[in-house]
């Protein structure tokens, strides 16, 4: 189903839920077989272990004829779900067809959906082969002062690791019989200090939220990709670490919507969500039950909490006023700012936005010139803002680097230059921000017959054409040529 198949890919392949889900949607749609086209996985965000009759006929022929029959169970597993929530409305995840084999698509999947599409192919195989047999093992070794004990077991029978892979990390003990004596190689004493728990990870965190019937299947990756994006946690080396605006928000949900953020709360909405779905409830009644007290929390919300705003603390003083510098974030990136704003509005970019720029002073005020962004681009300004508005365009920069000769600004006639910003490149003019010229395509020395504007060069359908940036009248070369 979807929350384990996002762990074990998390923990076996290292990909993300959400990737893991874009992955499997395509495998899903459709994709190409030595059969064509065809989607070659059942639906892929389910709560459901059932198998139809056919596949698990098939699957049980298939361990039959490739294993031998010393690895088929008497009849098939059937499994049932954990999740009391779980609303079962489809199958679980697995090969569409038995016969499409990992290795026959190797040469029409990707890389990672050949990798996923292995994952489930196998596990859903094994789920069907006979368990792996293990003989527990225990070796007490007797000397003078006391005895010491050894605990592990032997694989007897591999069953379903025989396609999975035994990575069992069971210590395996050695052969002895009793009274060998046993030959001291050497003695190591090591200190073990009490650890908090390990940091949640992706694949980890999902399995809470399913043991804790929060969400469903269509909700696990979403869930932790927003917030991702609204920057509440991060996940590095696999782990997740909230992040201080995290825990701020929390401290004000907690006082002020206690009930609200209770994990039982969203595990019993669940259940008279699926209660309604069933008949069992009014859904009129449980609105009324919710709405009313959550309103009047919303009210005194309003009243009682204060707005606060959570940056990232820098360790640096302000150079203006002494005050505290953190990072603060707008929709052009990540910046320095005083925290005493507005009272001071000193500003800087993050180190690693002027690692390309020369230290120069502004002309007008002896102020120091500093790189900035906008949606157009880099550019430099006087870091005296506002009393001192000199603003000057970057040349010779990552973000402006790459003039077009031979074609000027049809706003200033200025140069116009290859650009990039987070969100991709563009071309812009370089007179920016006293010039706000630019375009997705890149421009060329060719006014439009309609109206007289600058032309750009693009691929259209395929095909190589001119089109106006201000009007989009478009003319395809071949036309053009013939």
């Amino acid at each position: 189903m979807t929350s384990t198949l996002q762990q074990s890919a998390s923990n076996l392949l290292g990909f993300s839920p959400t990737k893991t889900m874009s992955i499997a949607q395509k495998l899903y749609e459709g994709v190409t077989t030595p059969q064509g086209v065809m989607g070659v996985i059942t639906y892929m965000r389910t709560d459901s272990l059932n198998i139809a009759k056919e596949a698990l006929e098939e699957a049980r022929n298939k361990i039959l004829k490739d294993y031998g029959k010393d690895y088929l169970p008497p009849k098939a597993k059937v499994y049932s779900s954990k999740n009391k929530n779980a609303q079962e409305a489809h199958e679980a995840i697995r090969p569409t067809s038995i016969i499409l084999e990992p290795n026959a698509l190797k040469d029409y999947l990707k890389p990672e959906e050949l990798k996923l599409y292995t994952l489930i192919y196998k596990r859903f195989l094994a789920s069907q082969m006979q368990d792996a047999l293990f003989e527990s093992q225990s070796v007490v070794v007797a000397c003078e002062k006391g005895e010491f004990k050894a605990s592990g077991r032997k694989l007897l029978f591999d069953g379903y690791y025989k396609i999975l892979g035994n990575d069992d990390k069971d210590k395996l003990l050695p052969n002895l019989k009793e009274n060998d004596p046993i030959k001291l190689e050497k003695l190591e004493s090591n200190a073990h200090v009490t650890e908090p728990p390990a940091r949640y990870s992706e694949a980890s965190l999902i399995k809470v939220l399913e043991s804790l019937g929060i969400g469903r299947p269509s909700t696990y990756a979403p869930t932790i990709a927003l917030l991702q994006n609204r920057d509440y946690i991060k996940v590095e080396k696999k782990q997740i670490s909230a992040l201080e605006s995290a825990f701020k928000v929390m401290e004000i949900l907690e006082k002020h919507f206690e009930e609200i953020v209770d994990s039982k709360f969203s595990a019993s909405l669940e259940e008279e969500l699926d209660n309604i779905a069933q008949n069992k409830a009014d859904y009129q009644q449980v609105l009324k039950d919710f709405y009313y007290p959550f309103m009047d929390k919303i009210e005194a919300g309003k009243k009682n909490i204060i707005s606060q705003k959570v940056h990232e603390k820098t360790g640096q003083s302000c150079p203006k006023c002494g005050g505290e510098l953190v990072k603060k974030n707008s929709r052009y990136g990540e910046f320095i700012a005083c925290n005493n704003y507005p009272k001071c509005k000193y500003i800087k970019q993050t180190e690693n936005a002027n690692d390309e720029v020369e230290q120069e002073l502004c002309e007008k005020c002896g102020g120091e010139m500093v790189q900035k962004f906008s949606r157009n681009g880099a550019f430099l300004a006087c870091n005296n803002y506002p009393e001192c508005k000199n603003t000057k365009s970057l040349k010779n920069t990552p973000n402006a680097k790459e003039t077009i000769e031979g074609v000027k600004c049809p706003e200033c006639g200025g140069d116009i230059a290859l650009k990039r910003s987070k969100k991709g490149s563009f071309y812009g003019c370089n007179n920016y921000p006293k010039c706000n010229f630019l375009s997705n395509h890149k421009p060329i020395n060719k006014r439009c017959e309609k109206c007289h504007y600058l032309m750009s060069e693009r691929i259209y359908r395929k095909k190589k054409a001119h089109e106006c940036i201000q009007c989009k009248e478009r003319v395809f070369l071949e036309e053009n040529n013939g």
